[in-house]
């Protein structure tokens, strides 16, 4: 069977916009999983458009097959 890659899209409201680190991880806002990066990031550009005026808010793209697959290199 072959490899499936799958893209996790979330974000949130960060304690300082310098630093990737979230004010509340139990809260994060999951857009969706994709299967392709292009979907995942029409999703990454819809939510962070939609917080554009608030530093504060930013949103990610995980490559959730790395994590499922961390021996391949793609």
């Amino acid at each position: 069977m072959s490899r499936q890659d799958l893209y996790l899209v979330f974000g949130g409201t960060l304690v300082d916009p310098r630093d990737n680190v979230l004010v509340d991880p139990d809260n994060v806002d999951v857009a969706g999983v994709f299967p392709t990066y292009e979907g995942a990031l029409r999703a990454w550009r819809t939510k962070s458009q939609m917080n554009v005026d608030d530093a504060y808010v930013r949103y990610f793209i995980a490559p959730l097959h790395r994590l499922m697959h961390p021996d391949d290199d793609s």
